[in-house]
Order: structure tokens, then C-alpha cells, then sequence
């Protein structure tokens, strides 16, 4: 008779996982998921800042487009 065993995953809240499978999930989301509009204005609003900060003209549709972009391709 063969056993075998399942690797376990321990989050900081001390919970196991069997495979890590949802903690990888909440980490790394499949790329058919979309960035949520939070995601995206917080993106968006990062982006903003450094681009005051190097002196860049732009506007807050250009941020908005630029982070959803980079947050869809993120996701692949």
C-alpha cells in the first residue's frame, strides 16, 4: 500500500491549505479576471504621482488607460 501526501501551505493568519492553490489564486489572478475599478484607480492615481514627479504632461484619462493596461497584462 502507497501513501502519499499533499503539500500544505500556511498563511500568516497560521491557516493550511491543501495545495496553495488559493492562496496562489488571491495572489496571482488567472488572466480572464479583470482589475477591479479600485484596482484601477489606485493604479491610475500611482501613476499620476510619478509622472508629476518627473514633470510629464498627462492627463487622468491617459492614467486610467495606462493602468488598466498595465494591470490586464499583469494578470497573464
Amino acid at each position: 500500500m502507497e501513501t502519499t501526501t499533499k503539500s500544505k501551505v500556511t498563511s500568516k493568519s497560521g491557516k493550511t491549505s491543501g495545495s496553495g492553490n488559493e492562496l496562489k489564486n488571491k495572489i496571482n489572478p488567472t488572466s480572464g479576471s479583470k482589475p477591479t475599478e479600485e484596482q484601477i484607480r489606485d493604479k491610475a492615481r500611482e501613476i499620476y504621482h510619478e509622472r508629476l514627479k518627473r514633470g510629464e504632461y498627462g492627463t487622468a484619462m491617459d492614467d486610467w488607460h495606462q493602468a488598466e493596461k498595465l494591470l490586464k497584462s499583469h494578470g497573464r
